[in-house]
């Protein structure tokens, strides 16, 4: 059995929001201006939302590494 992914991405915001495991965490930066990691207390990885969702219409892939300190 596979691991459930929560997904939201609000239309209005432009914003996308991608969740791996619902805890208790915080945001953070990433070397990307436009993408946060969310993380837990112990720095574990439990998801990342992107800003601007739209303006990557057209753009090569957007490429960013999760869980190093930006």
């Amino acid at each position: 059995m596979g691991k459930e992914i929560k997904i939201w991405y609000d239309e209005e915001g432009d914003y996308l929001e991608v969740l791996f495991e619902r805890k208790t965490g915080y945001f953070r930066e990433t070397s990307n201006d436009a993408v946060m990691e969310k993380v837990d207390d112990k720095g574990n990885i439990l998801g990342f939302s992107i800003l601007k969702m739209s303006a990557l219409r057209g753009r090569k892939p957007l490429a960013v590494e999760l869980g190093q300190t930006a």
